[in-house]
């Protein structure tokens, strides 16, 4: 299982939400790349970058960002928030990003993204999926859609789509435990999907559970910065 953490930036710092709610804005460190580069000293191989500022806007602000952390690491970087066009995502990938996740265009411009699927490949295109009770979530999960999760993943794992990331939004930033049964339930349904699950993990125990479900990978956020899970630890679930 692939240990993916995550960084979340709104005026280029490294900051974490509750929930998805703004208000609850927490700074962790000013300088994100000081952050990447102890990611990659530990031996960790992904990063999950995340423009919030990007999310709420409809376009990409942190590119900038982006550019330093693939500039200065070897880290595989995964960039999501506010990818709603062709020049959005092309900026991506020309600013270091070796994947993109796209959430919100998957479900209000899914032409655009099945597009992105043919022409840049499932291996560099991941399917966001924010979830709310089983409705997917878009817009930085300020809305709900009308797409049931089934509905969402049944539509693009048929067109291609390999990856998707799938976080519960009641799980995230409570440091609560993740959503294992609707991971099990995911991966029960899809086998073929290579599933990131994010939201709620709280310890090394929860993602010793992740990895015996079998999913391919677990983004690690707020529980690294409150100290519930060490970079030692990741390096020893890593190395």
């Amino acid at each position: 299982m692939e240990i993916i953490p995550a960084i979340d930036l709104i005026d280029g710092k490294c900051v974490r939400l509750t929930q998805g709610d703004y208000g609850t804005k927490k700074i962790y460190n000013e300088d994100p790349l000081e952050v990447a580069k102890a990611f990659e000293d530990a031996g960790i191989k992904r990063l999950h970058l995340v423009d919030l500022d990007g999310a709420k806007a409809k376009h990409i602000i942190n590119y900038p960002v982006l550019e330093r952390l693939a500039s200065y690491t070897e880290l595989i970087i995964d960039f999501g928030g506010g990818i709603q066009s062709d020049k959005d995502i092309q900026l991506a990938f020309d600013s270091g990003a070796k994947m993109i996740t796209g959430g919100s265009i998957a479900v209000k411009n899914p032409v655009l993204f099945e597009q992105w699927l043919v022409k840049f490949g499932a291996d560099k295109i991941i399917l966001g999926a924010d979830v709310k009770n089983k409705m997917v979530a878009v817009g930085g999960w300020e809305e709900t859609s009308a797409w049931s999760i089934d509905q969402l993943l049944f539509k693009y794992i048929a067109l291609g789509a390999s990856y998707t990331i799938c976080t519960d939004v009641a799980k995230d930033g409570l440091l609560q435990g993740p959503s294992m049964d609707l991971y099990k339930e995911i991966m029960a349904n899809y086998p073929s999907v290579k599933l990131i699950a994010s939201g709620g993990v709280s310890s090394m125990q929860d993602l010793i559970d992740l990895k015996a479900a079998g999913v391919f990978g677990t983004i690690v956020g707020k529980a690294f910065y409150e100290g519930r899970v060490s970079l030692k630890e990741l390096a020893s679930f890593v190395n």
